[in-house]
């Protein structure tokens, strides 16, 4: 019988990302993935490696990846992962918008982020593509955006040469306990055996946790990212937009990689299969066009989407589970995984080897969702 020190579930940008930080402290490790490595919402998402707007709990998260991770992560793992920090402009119009704006601003000063509100001329001097309606900004000069595919298979290339083990193709339906105890995990055809498991299959996760009586409070939202033939490169910041409209970039190679939701999106709570709507890509390009005119005659190349795993108070799930040793969550982000998730993979691994974690990971317990009466 084969046994590991770590099963991890998933193989996006988080399980690798952790499996990676693992190995680097010599742990024998598995990785188990129903499918294709990053085909979930690490590959569909728009590239974000954001600070701004995020919720004051996660700030710490971000800021860390930002500071300590993101800047050489290319050459940690042996390839361009089209990182580029070029800042974060999230547009605005109305007055409304500009409380948002506001507030977005004031709340990152806090934690001694570097972030300002810009007026119109200001935007316009950064990116003068932007519609002559914007008249206002928040700007982050330390945010930017990189590749998601090419980040996610950076860190499971580099993983698997330090001796991670993958199996694609294979579904967890089930964590195995022995005498109380976490024993491994059991798929359709087979057994894999570990004294920890760490959970990092997005929403799937509440389904595999609720094998042992873990319930984890998410529901899963569909989004979608388009992406548009090349142009010559315009601007280089990361674009969003204060009443979340659309968000994206544009890539190295001159295309835009744009993404959203409509909050209108038909589907089935239970549904699995990833499916293009008719409506949401109509409605993205929509509100591009409000903000990007000059983009009018843009053809859009391919869409795709994905679904998102959100808690209740839109911040991950980071922890132990208190009531079985050695079983572990890293799911739930909302929508903002992919630019945490360096942080993620250095903080979850220390926190599976017990060493003390860079930042505290108190805000990110299971068990705030299941207080001890």
């Amino acid at each position: 019988m084969k046994k590991y020190d770590v099963i991890i579930v998933g193989a996006g940008v988080i399980g690798s990302a952790i499996a990676y930080n693992l190995a680097e402290k010599n742990l024998k490790v598995l990785v188990l993935e129903k499918e294709e490595i990053g085909i979930g919402g690490s590959s569909r998402n728009g590239g974000g490696v954001r600070q701004s707007a995020r919720k004051i709990e996660e700030l710490p998260l971000a800021m860390y990846a930002v500071n300590n991770i993101w800047p050489t992560l290319d050459q940690k793992l042996g390839v361009n992962i089209e990182y580029h920090q070029e800042g974060n402009l999230r547009l605005g119009k109305t007055e409304a918008h500009r409380k948002i704006l506001e507030k977005i601003v004031a709340e990152g000063k806090k934690q001694s982020l570097e972030l300002d509100l810009l007026d119109k001329d200001e935007v316009k001097k950064i990116c003068p593509y932007i519609s002559d309606e914007v008249k206002y900004a928040s700007y982050c000069p330390t945010d930017g955006h990189a590749n998601p595919m090419k980040t996610t298979l950076g860190y499971y290339k580099k993983a698997l040469e330090l001796g991670v083990s993958f199996i694609t193709g294979e579904e967890v339906e089930s964590v195995l306990i022995e005498k109380a105890k976490i024993a491994g995990v059991k798929t359709k055809d087979n057994s894999y055996y570990s004294s920890k498991v760490i959970l990092a299959a997005g929403y799937e996760s509440k389904y595999i946790a609720a094998s042992v009586g873990v319930n984890i409070p998410m529901r899963k939202l569909l989004v979608e990212v388009m992406v548009t033939e090349p142009r010559e490169l315009m601007f280089d910041q990361m674009i969003g937009t204060a009443g979340s409209d659309f968000y994206g970039h544009q890539s190295e190679h001159g295309s835009f990689v744009f993404g959203g939701m409509t909050g209108n999106e038909p589907y089935k709570f239970d549904q699995k299969r990833r499916v293009t709507l008719e409506r949401t890509a109509p409605s993205i390009s929509r509100a591009i066009l409000n903000y990007f005119p000059v983009l009018k005659d843009l053809n859009v190349i391919r869409t795709w989407s994905g679904f998102l795993d959100q808690t209740p108070d839109h911040l991950p799930i980071l922890s132990k589970v208190e009531a079985i040793d050695n079983f572990y969550l890293a799911c739930g982000f909302s929508g903002h995984g992919f630019g945490i998730s360096p942080a993620v993979g250095e903080l979850m691994a220390d926190l599976v080897v017990e060493e003390e974690p860079a930042l505290d990971l108190a805000n990110f317990k299971y068990d705030r969702f299941h207080p001890k009466s």
